[in-house]
Parts: C-alpha cells; sequence; structure tokens
C-alpha cells in the first residue's frame, strides 16, 4: 500500500498540472432552475451548493423551523442607511419599468430586492412585463448592433442584468419560502423566460458582433477579462444552438424547454418527499442513545405538529427526515430497528408513487444526451467539459488515482469497525451495514479520541462562530464586516443583513445569511448565491461601480427552546465553505461585470475559495476564537482541540470513497449510459459502487433520485468539480502553512495576495493562471495527500 500511494502524487501532479493545456470557458447557472445554455447563461449567478461529504452524505441537508435568537439587534442608524443607499443606488430595476406597473414590487426601483413584499402573484404580471420589454430591446440591439464594446457589450449586460436581479429574486423566494402559488406561478412563466433565453442566446447578430470584435484591429487593445468575455460569448452561442439549422435548433429549443420543467419537478419532488415522512414516538426507550439536543428539537418538531405539550424529558418525539433529526438517529440512536427504518426511508426518498423522481431521471438523461448529439458532441459530459478547465479522460484520470490512494484504507476502516464493534459486544459486528456504521464510527471516535461531538455543541454557538469568521477574514483580507439589519428587507425575521467594508471604512459589498432550516417552505441544503454582481456598466453618478450583494443560506440546528443554535464542528465547517464563495463575489475588483466575482470562473475551480476556507477551522487561533461555551464563556480546552486535530484525518479513505463515488456515477451516467438500454440508472449506481463502497448499497437504495445536484444543480458530469478544486484549495493553503501559522505578519503578507487574486480577479483570468499568479507555480497534489492523511500512511 506504501509503494502505491508514493506513486500516484507524481502521477497526480501530471493530471492537475495538464490543466493548463485545457483550459475552457465556464457558465454558470442560478440554481435551482436548469441550465438554457444561452448568451445568458454564463453571465447569470450560480449557486455553490454544499457537497455531500460527510459520513453519510447529510452534512447540506435542512434542520428544522425555529425562531431564533439572532434578531435584527443591530439596526443601523438613518443616516447610516442613507448613505448606504445612496452608493448602491444603483442596484435598481430601470425607471423605464417601474411604468409598468404601480403596484408590482418586482418593476419599482429598489436598493435591494424587496423579499419582504413579493408573492406569487406578482410574478406573472411582473416577468411577463419585464420579458416584453427586454425582447423589445433585444430587438433594438441587433438592429443596431456594432462589433464595439459599447454598442454591443454594455447594452448586453443591461439587459441580462435586468432578468438575472428579477429572476433571481423570484427564485431564491422559492428556494427559502415556497408556496404551491410560487410554484404554480413559476412552472407558468417559466417557458416563457427560457424562450427569451434562447432567443437571446441564438441570436446571430450579437454572435457575429463578437466574432467581429475577435477579428478586429481592436482585440490586442482589450483587457485580459474583455478578451474572455468575447471568447466565452461566442463559446456560450454555439452551445446554445446559434449555429444548428432551422429545424434542428427547433428539436434544440424543446429539449432546453423540457429539461427545465424536469429539474423544477425533480427538486421539489425531493423537497415533499423529505417533508413527507414523520415518525412520533412515545417510548423513549426507542429513542436511546440520541443526545439532549436531539431530544429537544424531536420534541420541538412534535409541538409543531400539532403534539403541544411534548417535551424533551417526556415526550412525545417526532423523528423526520430533515438533517439534525436523520443525522442524530443514524449517529446515536442504539435502537439498531430505528436506524434502519429511518435509513431506508432517506435512501429511497422521491423513489415511488407520484413523488417518483426515477423517470424524471431517465428522461433528463435522454434529452441530456440528445442535446449533446444535436451540437456535435458524442456524450453530454463532452458538453459540460467544454466549459470547464477538465476533460471527461482527465476527470476520470484524476478520480480513479484518488481512489486507488483510499481504498484500502477504507478498507481498514470497515475493520477497525468490527473490530471495535466486537469488542463491545455488539451482536452486529460481524455483518455490519448501511445503517450501522455511522453510529459505530461516532462511537470509535469518541473512544479513540475521546471527542464527543454532541458534547462540543455548548462551544459553538453561531454568534461566537460568526465573530469568529468575521476577524478571521479581518486579519487575512484587511475587511471589516458588520450588522447592516434594517437596511435591506428580508423574506423571514431570522435573515441577518451585513455589509463590507475595506480598511478606509468605505463599504464594498453586503449579503443575506439565513442559517436554519424551515422544512415547510424552505429547500434543504447550504448554498450561496448573487444578488447583484459588482459593475462599472451598472453604476451610477454617485460611485463608479455598483456594489455586489450576496446572499448565504443554511440548514442547521435551530435554538432550541432559550438555547442559541449550537452547531456540531461539521455545521461550523458549513459555515466556512459558504463564506468562502461569498467572499468570491464581495471582494471582487473586477469592474467588467459579465466576469465579476464568481461570474465566469470554471465551475471545477470555483470550489477553491470554500474548500480552502474550511482549513481555517483547524486553525488553534481561530477555532479558541470561536469555541466559547454559550453559558460560561470558557474556551474549549487545549487538549480537545489537539484531539480534534489527530481526528481530523479519521475515515479519511472512507470519506474520500464516497465523494469519488458520487463523482464516478455522475460522470457514467453522462458519459457512458445509453438511456433505454440493457442497464438502468441504479445497475450503473451498483457497478460505480463496487469499487468505491466496502459495504454494497441496498438493492432498493435509490440515492440518485435525491441527487439534486446533478439532476436540479448546476453539477451535471460535475461533480468530479469538488475533487479538483481540493487539490487547488489544499494547495492553496498550504501557501499560508510555507509562510507559518504562527507568524501574523506573513499571515497577513500572504491572505493579501489570496485576496488580490483568487478573490478579486473574478473570471476575468483563467483560474490557472491566477493559480499561479497566488502560488507562484503550478498546483500540486502533495498538499491534498497531506491533508487527508495519506502521505503519512506512505511514509
Amino acid at each position: 500500500m506504501g509503494r502505491k500511494i508514493r506513486s500516484i502524487a507524481p502521477t497526480l501532479l501530471i493530471v492537475v498540472i495538464s490543466m493548463a493545456t485545457i483550459i475552457s470557458l465556464a457558465r454558470s447557472f442560478r440554481r435551482p432552475i436548469c441550465s438554457t445554455s444561452s448568451l445568458t447563461s454564463k453571465h447569470l449567478n450560480k449557486s455553490r451548493i454544499c457537497p455531500l461529504w460527510s459520513p453519510s452524505f447529510f452534512r447540506c441537508l435542512p434542520p428544522p423551523h425555529r425562531t431564533t435568537l439572532l434578531r435584527h439587534r443591530h439596526s443601523p442608524p438613518l443616516t447610516s442607511v442613507n448613505r448606504l443607499r445612496a452608493s448602491l443606488s444603483s442596484a435598481t430595476i430601470p425607471s423605464t419599468m417601474s411604468t409598468v406597473s404601480d403596484d408590482n414590487p418586482l418593476l419599482k426601483n429598489f436598493d435591494f430586492p424587496p423579499f419582504d413584499s413579493i408573492d406569487a402573484s406578482h410574478v406573472r404580471p411582473g416577468m411577463r412585463a419585464l420579458l416584453k420589454k427586454l425582447d423589445s430591446d433585444l430587438v433594438e440591439l441587433e438592429k443596431t448592433v456594432e462589433p464595439s464594446w459599447p454598442k454591443l457589450v454594455e447594452p448586453l449586460e443591461k439587459m441580462m442584468d435586468r432578468l438575472t436581479v428579477v429572476w433571481g429574486a423570484v427564485n431564491h423566494l422559492k428556494a427559502v419560502k415556497d408556496t404551491p402559488e410560487l410554484r404554480s406561478a413559476i412552472e407558468e412563466i417559466q417557458p416563457e423566460k427560457v424562450e427569451f433565453d434562447l432567443k437571446l442566446g441564438q441570436s446571430k447578430p450579437l454572435y457575429n458582433a463578437f466574432k467581429a470584435i475577435r477579428e478586429s484591429k481592436d482585440w490586442d487593445g482589450l483587457s485580459d477579462a474583455q478578451k474572455r468575455i468575447v471568447e466565452s460569448s461566442i463559446k456560450e452561442a454555439v452551445l446554445a444552438g446559434v449555429s444548428l439549422e432551422d429545424s434542428k435548433r427547433e428539436e434544440f429549443n424543446k429539449i432546453e424547454q423540457e429539461l427545465t420543467k424536469l429539474s423544477r419537478k425533480f427538486d421539489e419532488n425531493v423537497l415533499d418527499a423529505t417533508k413527507k415522512f414523520e415518525k412520533l414516538i412515545t417510548d423513549k426507550k426507542e429513542i436511546e442513545g440520541l443526545p439532549a439536543t436531539a431530544l429537544g428539537l424531536a420534541a420541538q418538531t412534535a409541538s409543531s405538529k400539532g403534539h403541544e405539550n411534548a417535551t424533551a424529558e417526556n415526550g412525545p418525539w417526532m423523528i423526520t427526515l430533515d438533517a439534525p433529526s436523520f443525522t442524530s438517529v443514524m449517529q446515536h440512536a442504539k435502537n439498531r430497528a430505528l436506524r434502519e427504518e429511518i435509513y431506508r426511508a432517506y435512501v429511497t426518498r422521491a423513489s415511488s408513487g407520484e413523488l417518483d423522481n426515477t423517470p424524471v431521471i431517465e428522461q433528463i438523461l435522454k434529452l441530456r444526451l440528445e442535446k449533446a448529439k444535436l451540437l456535435g458532441y458524442n456524450n453530454y459530459a463532452e458538453v459540460s467539459m467544454a466549459t470547464k478547465m477538465a476533460t471527461a479522460s482527465k476527470a476520470e484520470e484524476l478520480l480513479e488515482k484518488l481512489r486507488s490512494a483510499s481504498w484500502n484504507a477504507a478498507v481498514q476502516d470497515m475493520e477497525d469497525l468490527r473490530q471495535f464493534s466486537k469488542s463491545q459486544g455488539a451482536p452486529e459486528a460481524n455483518e455490519l451495514t448501511n445503517w450501522d456504521t455511522t453510529f459505530w464510527s461516532e462511537r470509535l471516535r469518541e473512544s479513540k479520541y475521546e471527542i464527543n461531538e454532541e458534547e462540543l455543541r455548548p462551544y459553538f454557538s453561531l454568534p461566537k462562530v460568526m465573530d469568529g469568521l468575521f476577524s478571521l477574514v479581518k486579519m487575512l483580507f484587511g475587511i471589516d464586516v458588520e450588522p447592516a439589519d434594517g437596511l435591506a428587507p428580508v423574506w423571514n425575521a431570522d435573515v441577518r443583513f451585513y455589509r463590507i467594508k475595506d480598511s478606509s471604512g468605505k463599504p464594498i459589498s453586503f449579503f443575506y445569511f439565513d442559517p436554519y432550516s424551515r422544512p415547510a417552505e424552505k429547500r434543504g441544503g447550504a448554498w450561496m448565491d448573487e444578488v447583484v454582481a459588482r459593475s462599472r456598466v451598472l453604476s451610477d453618478d454617485k460611485t463608479s461601480v455598483r456594489l455586489p450583494i450576496a446572499h448565504m443560506v443554511c440548514n442547521q440546528m435551530p435554538p432550541v427552546g432559550d438555547k442559541p443554535s449550537l452547531m456540531t464542528f461539521r455545521e461550523v465547517e458549513t459555515v466556512f465553505h459558504e463564506f468562502g464563495h461569498a467572499l468570491q463575489h464581495m471582494l471582487t475588483k473586477q469592474d467588467e461585470g459579465l466576469v465579476a466575482g464568481i461570474r465566469g470562473i470554471e465551475w471545477d475551480a470555483v470550489e477553491l475559495p470554500s474548500q480552502f476556507m474550511e482549513n481555517w477551522c483547524y486553525h488553534r487561533d481561530t477555532l479558541m476564537s470561536i469555541a466559547k461555551h454559550y453559558e460560561t464563556g470558557e474556551t474549549l480546552p487545549e487538549e480537545i482541540y489537539q484531539k480534534l486535530l489527530a481526528a481530523r484525518t479519521f475515515r479519511a479513505g472512507s470519506l474520500s470513497l464516497r465523494q469519488l463515488k458520487f463523482a464516478t456515477v455522475d460522470l457514467e451516467l453522462h458519459s457512458k449510459y445509453i438511456p433505454g438500454g440493457s442497464e438502468s440508472i441504479y445497475d450503473v449506481d451498483r457497478r460505480v459502487s463496487e469499487k468505491t463502497q466496502v459495504i454494497p448499497p441496498l438493492p432498493e437504495d435509490r440515492f440518485l433520485c435525491s441527487f439534486s445536484h446533478i439532476f436540479a444543480g448546476g453539477y451535471a458530469a460535475g461533480y468530479y468539480s469538488y475533487k479538483w478544486a481540493e487539490v487547488l484549495s489544499a494547495d492553496a493553503f498550504s501557501a499560508f502553512e510555507d509562510a507559518g501559522l504562527h507568524d501574523d505578519k506573513a499571515v497577513k503578507e500572504t491572505g493579501h495576495r489570496f485576496r488580490e487574486t483568487i478573490l478579486a480577479l473574478g473570471g476575468g483570468k483563467d483560474p490557472l493562471t491566477v493559480f499561479v499568479e497566488f502560488r507562484g507555480r503550478e498546483p500540486s497534489p502533495e498538499p491534498l495527500l497531506r491533508h487527508n492523511g495519506l502521505l503519512q500512511t506512505a511514509a
């Protein structure tokens, strides 16, 4: 095994260095809406959804609703509000739209989206008025377009920004405040929106104008960012079908419309199936082992479902498939039969009856293949890779090298579990199965490192975690994050609003933070998305650029009773992860709005800042700044911190294999699977599992039916991106290790360099060039292998 692990490092290095030869331009999509592959698609923002990398793939799933103690306690004074509104007034819907309706908030001028006043009744008339105006604008632009920046790119950016802001607000509300009425309105208006996207994406006058710019004598005078915009616009137009003959273009457009509907249906089925499952327990013996926080949450859930007298001590208790409930059962319930029941319910979500996603998946894969063939590609993976750093073969090569490095370690992980459970007298020790591994892993971790994750919760209260996170980014990047509650309308009382200032005290960006689950209305997972992007063109007379705004959404343990939200360490990592995405959007210095912030960055590089930020959860000074007992103020004991560090690579092989399984089955389905052939989607899943799961999945496992990343998100033939970017992020963090994590001056200098490159340049340069500007060399896989403990094993 040692030889195997040592030998993969140079091979991996070759794989990663080969990125330099296959750089391509990225599209970005707003989740949960499926890509329309139009000219608009690369400019619209995309949500960063959390990877499925926890031991039981529930890191990014939702906890239940609870009103939080994090109220809007720090509303800024009126004078501050007025000053900020003056600096942000460019983030508005143009006045030409405000005349359409005096009552529709979607069509009024606003500084920030009126999330508190938008409802389903506004969507149809508002979107139709907007689309009508944009269609007219497009017709006029096609008549007057010239191959120059002011006559092509600038009016195009203004046009698309209106759609991005309004449609983005509507779909954001669907994700966080879903109602049947809103679903119906979006379902009705979406074909009209997709139709406009396709018309824009297939505009030959605009396509020809972009090509003329590239071929003109002025080409060499354009900035790197401007050249990226032109080149990606040409590529996107081709991928949108601009070059297809009329009959094939009509077929292509029908496919795009249907894919949009299917992705929305998939997402809704997962949400509804998750909400549908409830198990009421009245006998406390059935939930023996569950910690006090889980019992309190289960009683609170039961109370919200009509059992008003439910208490943590006496019940009744309601178990659901929301993450905190599900995770607690799988990790702590001694009742093996209960674990089995909940596990089987989870892995079969959205796989039967009216909510069955099986036919939805099959039709999505069929249509994606048809789309690829129309565009001249062999499969959909090739379409996806056309705008990524990697090629399918290079992605597969990386995944296989990591798999071979992880397999023996994962086999040993399972043997350790068997031996440990046997030593504890577990009757199932010799036949551990899927609903046992998480439970016994937690027991082994507690025994080996004397760490009980539930006992750590009191040290990680959300207010302290956020304070520590904000202190970290102040040290690294020279920014101040301060509450700005009351400045912008919000969609729920638990949502916080913040402004970010640079070292001079000048506001440079803003963001919303929605931390808790509301399972009746809010999509599961954790994600970041843009509200508006930084832009020179969309600034007003008062500012040189429009300031970026983001929102960050999590689904973590809500407050219970009078306790604040007490987080697991994994939930802390999730917050850091999503804030990394938000920082890349908010700290951009790119003034070309079409490639500012997270826009235009290759999908397989976009996880770099998010995964980079997770490393700081293990940095001593950072962790000690956030790990304060919520009642006593006591700092996390040093010996526990050292145990957290030691436990960082616990079951690293198993966790790596799980991610590799998701990535591999994704590529298999989009490159080798033949819709309607002899092999079903579940046959593919089981075949991949033979090499990526030590314990095979259940015969009835239907995890694919809830794999929203690839069927309702932007990760189709792209889930490998998490591992690809992990190489980059681990190497980026190693720059701080090389500088000396205990040397504040060196850390600040390195942080400044990270901000000025990775966070500042957006999609204006290809990601390999940006990485080299920061690191001084091309990426190496050695830090990733070291962080995962594999190099130590090899030695």
